[in-house]
């Protein structure tokens, strides 16, 4: 096991997901806008309207701002905190998806300089090459969606990729192409809310009006789809999963559900407003719904991650990064019988030889430490944890004894959301006593 990353109180889990969702702010943003601009270029050439080129500058700079600056840090970010947070399961999805990561930077590479040949040519090439190079950005942006979507969806529903270890196996499963269309429609809908905001600084009203109309209209077709879309990818998904979200068993889901919920009805609602008042949107209103559009994201990512629990990687890896099955195309083994006979300490290379063996004097911290590692991703450690507080829930279990603790550890695969406790029976004890001092 690599070295385990303690956030205290919010777990390194809210680290990622707080980023990852706003990176797609950034992400989707870059990937629909194009759609749209090229539209407008399009229609700018044929109909000789001046106003959307001025428009299309203005949204083109945001885009290379916000996109490719802003987006581009929270997109390392991710990938850092995800290397330290979950190291076996991202190393998982890179050992299983290089090629795909590859094939991503390619046309993440090409939509780069598109982009920035795109903006630095405007009025200076002849109108139906640039155009041409508009609709390359595009075509290249929407493929790293299509790339990355595959080995997303791969995290939820790894499909015949447990028994094959195929690449295309996994890659087209069961939730990818509802996913990819849902977050194609979103794209949509995000780049169209952006759109209105960069209209609303136009000081001629009619081209203000001009653009917001079209710019809703485009929004509210990718919000219609996204509502199909959404049924489509409910319906693909596991039992399990679907039963976490809408079963009742994890509570904290009904929030998140009322989150998206009243996102999209503001969402909506400002976008038909758009339509009915198109020279009436102003900034504030504008990024209002931007604020609105974030908090749905997030609790559509929250939703997204949670209801993958207690895995990294659906039905392979759990998410304390212990292998839980074996995949023998691939020649992995599941981890969790030599751990249970060797102990969890055996597989952590780098704590102090005074923990290796436990004794009276360690074992407190050695229980701390392997708590830490096995329950840490989810639960923050203080009785003050802002994130499912480990001290809470064993508080409500109304157990105090050491040994008591210990036995119930073995009834934690029970709940469908929780992985199975990995040790030895001295290492059982040895969290029993720790869990035992936060009630004590």
């Amino acid at each position: 096991m690599f070295p385990f990353w303690e956030v205290p109180a919010f777990t390194s889990g809210i680290f990622i997901a707080l980023i990852a969702s706003f990176h797609i702010l950034p992400s989707h943003l870059a990937t629909g806008a194009f759609w749209f601009v090229t539209y407008l270029e399009y229609r700018s050439i044929k109909e000789n309207k001046p106003h959307y080129m001025d428009f299309i500058k203005k949204f083109t700079l945001l885009i290379l701002i916000f996109c490719f600056v802003l987006g581009s840090i929270t997109g390392v970010g991710i990938w850092f905190s995800a290397t330290i947070a979950s190291p076996m399961g991202l190393s998982a999805l890179i050992h299983n998806y290089v090629w795909g990561w590859a094939t991503e930077w390619v046309f993440f590479i090409i939509e780069t300089v598109a982009i920035y040949v795109y903006y630095y040519t405007l009025g200076k090439i002849d109108s139906k090459t640039h155009l041409k190079i508009g609709i390359t950005y595009a075509f290249a942006s929407w493929m790293s969606m299509v790339v990355i979507t595959g080995i997303l969806a791969f995290q939820l529903t790894p499909g015949k990729w447990l028994e094959t270890g195929g690449f295309f196996d996994g890659f087209f499963n069961e939730t990818y192409w509802p996913q990819l269309f849902f977050r194609t429609a979103l794209m949509f809908v995000i780049a169209s809310i952006y759109a209105t905001l960069v209209a609303s600084f136009i000081k001629d009203k009619n081209a203000k009006g001009d653009i917001t109309f079209k710019a809703s209209l485009f929004g509210i077709a990718g919000f219609i789809l996204m509502v199909l879309f959404s049924v489509w990818y409910v319906y693909k998904l596991p039992g399990v999963p679907k039963s976490l979200d809408f079963g009742g068993v994890l509570a904290y889901m009904k929030i998140l559900n009322k989150m998206v919920i009243f996102s999209s009805v503001i969402v909506v609602g400002y976008l038909v407003y758009c339509t009915i008042f198109p020279r009436f949107t102003n900034p504030v209103i504008s990024i209002g719904t931007i604020v609105v559009l974030f908090l749905g994201i997030l609790g559509f990512e929250a939703i997204r991650e949670g209801i993958r629990r207690p895995y990294v990687i659906y039905n392979y890896m759990y998410s304390n990064n212990i292998i839980a099955k074996d995949v023998p195309a691939k020649g992995i083994k599941a981890m969790g019988e030599k751990i249970n006979k060797d102990g969890f300490l055996s597989t952590l290379y780098l704590i102090p030889d005074d923990f290796r063996k436990i004794t009276p004097k360690n074992r407190l911290e050695v229980g701390r430490i392997i708590t830490l590692y096995q329950c840490g991703n989810c639960h923050s450690m203080e009785k003050n944890g802002k994130i499912r507080p480990l001290p809470r829930y064993v508080s409500n279990l109304g157990m105090n004894a050491p040994e008591d603790l210990a036995v119930f550890l073995d009834v934690l695969e029970g709940y469908p959301y929780m992985p199975p406790f990995f040790g030895n029976e001295e290492e059982k004890l040895a969290v029993g006593s720790y869990l035992s001092t936060m009630v004590n």
